[in-house]
């Protein structure tokens, strides 16, 4: 296997540049902040936010995108939603013409609605583009815990090039070729899990969060398969395994923002407080315009943006939606 560089030292691209170093990948980490690359050459085994993590002397941490891009076998963009168009717009001039980009961020742009994939194909046209996700903490994959994702990719010998690169005996690596439908349940599911946490600020219980999980769940696939995706990613690994993992940890910082609003603190207090990027509060305007786009019921999604946006309280929010009009349990219903 060729050299791999993993862009962005945030929580998840450090995790993924140890979880390839520790299984003999030669890796650069790069970061846009040099600030990161100090205090990771300064100390190796205190990384901020992975606790009990080590990052191996082997990996070569750089600051020059010129150098992190070239010759790379594998480009892994790791850097936070809002950036990642900026950072492949940088990034083109370092990419031969069939430059393997993998994308590990989670999100959907905004204003055009694109999935993060489709933000760099924009950019990139010429990449063979792939995407890796799945229920997967950067703080539990940095310290080696046996975990499991899925790879998708158009082009199954991409696909097999990645899964290869990236497989471990803690490190499991399914593929698939729904690229669309793995993007939008690691998407969606960061809306469901501000959800999720504000249904244990408040204090509701297990009932309350499972209804809301199951429900969120027929949401995201709802869209997705009108967008294109296929059902039956949306209850594998990208899907319900991620929304399971998302709704229910600590380690997740969109439950935990969720969870302070439950308690009472505005959406900017909560985020301040975090200290780290929300993803689910960056999608759910996103979420909301493509129900709207692809007429798709998202009563979920729809009160998070009341929530979040509109000052509406998380209690109220909840009687919305326990107050809709009764229905049947099926696959489609709203």
């Amino acid at each position: 296997m060729g050299n791999i560089s993993v862009l962005g030292a945030g929580t998840w691209g450090t995790a993924l540049a140890i979880e390839l170093a520790n299984k003999g990948q030669k890796v650069t980490l790069w970061s846009a902040v040099p600030a990161e690359i100090e205090a990771l050459r300064a100390d190796r085994t205190q990384i901020r936010n992975l606790p009990g993590a080590m990052l191996p002397e082997s990996i070569e941490l750089t600051t020059d995108l010129a150098k992190a891009c070239d010759d790379e076998e594998i480009l892994v963009c790791a850097v936070a939603s809002p950036y990642v168009r900026e950072t492949a717009a940088k990034m083109k001039p370092f990419c031969r013409k069939g430059q393997i980009i993998v994308n590990v961020s989670k999100g959907i742009e905004e204003k055009t609605l694109l999935t993060m994939t489709q933000v760099i194909e924009q950019e990139i046209p010429d990449a063979r583009m792939a995407v890796l996700s799945g229920p997967s903490h950067a703080e539990e994959v940095s310290r080696g815990i046996p975990t499991a994702v899925v790879v998708g990719a158009e082009d199954g010998k991409t696909a097999k090039i990645v899964q290869e690169a990236f497989f471990a005996d803690m490190f499991r690596v399914y593929t698939s070729d729904d690229m669309l439908g793995i993007e939008l349940g690691g998407s969606l599911k960061n809306v469901i899990a501000l959800a999720a946490g504000m249904v244990d600020g408040l204090a509701y219980g297990d009932n309350t969060k499972a209804a809301l999980m199951t429900r969120g769940i027929a949401e995201i696939s709802r869209l997705g398969v009108a967008m294109g995706g296929r059902e039956s990613t949306f209850y594998g690994l990208s899907g319900i395994g991620d929304l399971i993992v998302t709704c229910t940890s600590n380690h997740s910082r969109n439950h935990n923002a969720g969870y302070l609003i439950g308690q009472g603190k505005s959406t900017e207090d909560a985020l301040a407080e975090v200290g780290q990027v929300v993803e689910g509060v960056n999608c759910a305007k996103a979420a909301l315009a493509l129900g709207k786009k692809y007429k798709v019921s998202l009563p979920i999604v729809e009160e998070i943006n009341d929530v979040l946006f509109h000052g509406e309280s998380v209690r109220d929010s909840v009687m919305d939606l326990l107050r809709r009009n009764p229905t049947e349990e099926y696959h489609g219903a709203v």
